[in-house]
């Protein structure tokens, strides 16, 4: 069973930095991941994407976050990164990681969500 696990989360102030992490495994057990992302959800809000990167290592982000959350892939593709600087009280939410991952022996890919880590950002 392919799993999404997430680290990083925590509590900061204002203007801190903090860097989430999110790795696909087995890493035996995936074929192939296309686009990989992180969404959030505060609370009473519908979740959002934050910030995608495709396998070619394109990249998107959320208007609220450019110039301050960076993207990333490492060289297996298997795992993403959120580097968060310049944090702000509205970016207090649970984080969520995003895959679309192919098994080995199933033709098609698979949306695979994380178990969510919780960012707190005091004024």
């Amino acid at each position: 069973q392919v799993q999404l696990v997430e680290s990083g989360g925590g509590l900061v102030q204002a203007g801190g930095s903090l860097r989430l992490s999110c790795a696909a495994s087995p890493s035996g057990s995936i074929a192939s991941i296309n686009d990989m992302g992180w969404y959030r959800q505060a609370p009473g809000k519908q979740r959002e994407l934050v910030a995608a990167i495709s396998r070619g290592l394109s990249t998107n982000y959320a208007d609220s976050v450019k110039g301050r959350f960076t993207i990333s892939r490492d060289n297996a593709g298997n795992t993403v990164y959120l580097q968060m600087n310049s944090l702000k009280p509205e970016d207090t939410a649970v984080y969520y990681c995003n895959a679309a991952i192919r098994r080995w022996g199933i033709p098609l890919f698979g949306d695979y969500w994380g178990q969510g880590t919780q960012v707190t950002v005091s004024s």
